[in-house]
């Protein structure tokens, strides 16, 4: 990518003036003693460097379309779906690749639109120091701006907000800041965007990426309704993609001794939803299991099992960061959309949670149906400057809660559902920092640090080591 240092890859460039780098590794560069850091070059992968090793996509059709509308300016604003969606950052863009971005085109390339990628729709942008201003939480978070309007007949509304940049139609509406999900994997999703607002209840997951590639056209791109055909290119597109970590800096290949890292054999996973559902939970529509499940099988990741008795150090790490992510028990109370309140499907706490009951879907890691939970991660307590606050008052009881993003009730309208996001799909994670909906994680440390301080874990220094150098490795 323009601006990004090149040395040792090829770069392809790819559409519409997209860098599109199809990168392959060069030994020399990730020597690891030893191991090999490089698989045969084929037409249907695509290889690139991370701050951890080495990331991985292949698409399960014969090749990468570099002609699918994915890659094409079908908007009127110059941008594509792959303008958020960078295969070197998996599948979604991160701080360090927008900044390169900016510096390389003094910010005019098509992600540095007012109408999302800016602060606040309508900013000035008539010098480089004001566009650098006006795109701060895009450059430094890689955050886009979602605005939304309380729904009609809601339970509650904004009766203050506190915005460091005065945006939106103040008690009547938001302007959110969100990570663009990545636009890979997507076959083991159960809900589209991180307040599920693509997702309608009882239609398909093909329908859902449907509705969300016009959406996104239509908003994002600024342009038209596509035709049939275009989104239905773009979903076929994506729906073959599978990206995960392929190499580890320090445990080199993750395929290694009988370990099943990679994209590979992620594509292989068997899916469908509602599979090890802890709830039980069993919903009509297409793509559903034929059976209910019968109780949570913690063991979610399977990928290290075989290097528990690894002769090196960093392969053992990563196996037992696997075994603590399966098997480490904790308190799991308070979760509003799991045990938070009335209506949620467990009532009290859950004594020998795991972060498996929330992260069940085998060796992807999302929730394996629908369920968009409160783990705080919007709590006031947690707002960091870059961010709103937003104080919502219930129109009933009068009840006062104050977030940073009331995530899905911007949907429903409903007071339970504030502060509700799904949990995303957990692939291939060390290429995407930060993490959460707000980007207010930097790094799989502070995340690791947020779960424990909130489920009173009481994980060890080693412990989160370990657990960090598992989900590098996804």
């Amino acid at each position: 990518m323009a601006g990004e240092s090149t040395r040792g890859w090829t770069c392809v460039r790819w559409a519409a003036g997209t860098v599109f780098a199809a990168m392959v590794t060069i030994a020399s560069l990730l020597a690891i003693p030893g191991r090999s850091t490089a698989d045969d070059r084929k037409s249907n992968e695509l290889t690139f460097a991370d701050s951890t090793g080495v990331l991985r996509t292949i698409t399960t059709s014969d090749s990468f379309d570099e002609q699918n509308p994915f890659f094409q300016a079908i908007g009127t604003n110059g941008r594509s779906c792959a303008t958020c969606h960078q295969a070197s950052q998996a599948w979604t863009v991160t701080p360090g690749g927008i900044q390169a971005r900016f510096d390389a085109t003094r910010g005019l390339d098509p992600i540095f639109r007012n109408n999302d990628g800016s602060n606040c729709e309508g900013a000035d942008l008539s010098t480089l120091a004001k566009r650098r201003r006006a795109f701060s939480q895009l450059l430094n978070k890689g955050l886009l701006r979602v605005g939304l309007d309380v729904p009609a007949g809601a339970e509650f509304e904004i009766v203050d907000v506190d915005d460091p940049y005065n945006c939106g139609a103040p008690f009547t509406g938001a302007s959110l800041y969100r990570r663009p999900l990545p636009a890979t994997n997507l076959g083991f999703l159960s809900a589209v965007m991180w307040d599920g607002r693509e997702t309608v209840k009882g239609q398909s997951l093909a329908a859902d990426l449907r509705t969300q590639a016009i959406d996104a056209t239509t908003g994002h791109a600024q342009g038209a309704t596509p035709s049939d055909d275009v989104v239905q290119q773009i979903v076929d597109f994506e729906m073959h993609l599978f990206t995960a970590q392929t190499q580890d800096r320090g445990a080199g290949s993750l395929k290694a001794q009988g370990a099943q890292g990679g994209p590979r054999s992620l594509s292989a996973q068997a899916f469908c939803v509602g599979v090890n559902d802890p709830l039980g939970i069993l919903p009509a529509m297409p793509g559903a299991c034929a059976t209910v499940s019968t109780g949570l099988d913690t063991n979610v990741f399977t990928l290290f099992a075989g290097w528990n008795t690894a002769k090196d150090s960093e392969r053992r790490a990563i196996a037992r960061g696997e075994q603590i992510f399966n098997s480490r028990t904790f308190i799991i109370d308070g979760v509003a959309g799991l045990n938070g309140g009335a209506g949620d499907p467990v009532t009290g706490p859950i004594a020998n949670g795991t972060c498996t009951v929330c992260h069940n879907t085998p060796n992807a890691g999302d929730h394996s149906v629908a369920m968009p939970l409160n783990v705080g991660v919007a709590d006031a307590v947690h707002r960091t400057a870059n961010l709103p606050l937003y104080t919502l008052q219930n129109t009933t009881t009068h009840a006062i809660v104050q977030t940073t993003d009331p995530g899905r009730a911007m949907i429903t309208g409903k007071w339970s559902d504030i502060g509700k996001f799904k949990g995303p799909i957990l692939r291939a994670l060390a290429a995407r920092a930060p993490y959460f909906h707000n980007g207010s994680a930097d790094t799989l440390a502070d995340v690791v640090d947020f779960y424990d301080t909130r489920f009173n874990i009481g994980l060890t220094t080693r412990e989160k080591a370990d657990l960090i150098a598992f989900l590098r490795a996804l």
